[in-house]
């Protein structure tokens, strides 16, 4: 399915085990054992959310990674961004992207978003025992490209204006992010690029801000991070003794984005699915009631209309967050409740 708005879609790839992870959090360790153990907050629920067709993949087997990108380009998914986890040289969770460079396979572009926080005892990365960190030395910024260098180069990456889109998941945690966008940019002219595309993404510790500043050329919206959403806590029935947490309408998340006006600064407008984060802070979780596949369609098609009034079509593009954050309950992927019913609200809406 081709359109004429690229819709990029975050991809998790913690969904086979490490040495790492067997170290932290016990043997076997995969994005799916928070999945399972999650249970219902409050009367309907929904809680746990449970694969559907793709089941509980391990992305070390290239014919998951084959099925997910069949389900993207069918359902008008553009791209995949993968969460890019790097520390000073030290890559974890790699492979799925790896072999996809290696092996050419599947044919489905794909761009990297530095996910630049350090890793610690807490899902959030604001605090707590912290696993591994980010150093920030002097030669890391060349280190960084360097260690890009054949991922950018492969001719599936995605380009705006014939230069690889680089994303930043938290710049303020960049001790001096101008310098460092600096040398990405000269290391990527070095390596045959005429430059890079740079995006700060507007995550949990990146508030909304002019990216120019700090060298980047645009900034990109993460939901719900930064977002007003009604409370609805109070109004919702049979919430569970031990529920410390958070529902919030979707609906109302949905007109608040809408509404916002256009900044002074480029700025890529997102949509999230769903989000119920229930599988990493079950008593103290933060859920999405009523989102559906007709509202999440509605919030995308206005986007996807506006995209195409106002925007040349090289840069017609927007992000989805996400393809497979399911300990966030935050996916397109097929459930068994919904199934494809999110997927395909999704390719409607980007239809030509």
């Amino acid at each position: 399915m081709h359109n004429d708005v690229r819709a990029i879609a975050f991809y998790l790839p913690q969904f086979y085990p490490i040495p790492e992870n067997d170290r932290w959090w016990g043997a076997g360790f995969t994005e799916w054992h928070n999945v399972v153990r999650a249970a219902p907050n409050f009367a309907g629920h929904h809680q746990p959310h449970m694969p559907a067709e793709l089941g509980f993949y391990d992305l070390r087997v290239p014919e998951t990674r084959l099925a997910q990108a069949e389900l993207a380009r069918e359902h008008g998914i553009a791209a995949f961004c993968y969460y890019h986890y790097w520390f000073s040289g030290t890559r974890l969770l790699n492979r799925p992207l790896d072999d996809v460079v290696a092996t050419g396979k599947p044919d489905f572009p794909f761009c990297v978003c530095w996910a630049n926080e350090n890793w610690t005892r807490h899902w959030d990365g604001g605090s707590g025992e912290i696993l591994i960190a980010q150093q920030y030395r002097d030669e890391d910024a060349a280190q960084f490209m360097a260690d890009l260098a054949p991922i950018l180069a492969d001719p599936r990456y995605v380009r705006i204006r014939d230069c690889p889109l680089l994303l930043v998941y938290c710049t303020s945690a960049i001790p001096d992010p101008a310098r460092w966008s600096a040398i990405w940019r000269s290391e990527a002219r070095r390596a045959g690029h005429p430059g890079l595309y740079l995006v700060s993404v507007q995550s949990l510790h990146q508030p909304p801000a002019d990216p120019r500043p700090g060298g980047f050329d645009a900034a990109a919206e993460f939901p719900p991070h930064w977002t007003r959403s009604k409370v609805v806590t109070q109004a919702v029935d049979g919430r569970r003794a031990g529920f410390h947490g958070e529902i919030l309408d979707y609906v109302s998340c949905a007109q608040d984005m809408l509404a916002r006006p256009a900044p002074a600064y480029p700025l890529f407008r997102a949509v999230m699915p769903r989000w119920d984060n229930t599988p990493r802070g079950q008593n103290h979780s933060r859920c999405f009631v009523n989102a559906e596949p007709a509202n999440y369609g509605r919030w995308l098609r206005t986007l996807v209309e506006r995209l195409r009034v106002s925007q040349p079509e090289d840069e017609r593009l927007l992000f989805v967050n996400a393809w497979n954050e399911w300990g966030e309950g935050c996916h397109l992927e097929p459930d068994t409740r919904y199934g494809r019913a999110f997927l395909e609200a999704n390719a409607r809406a980007l239809a030509n």
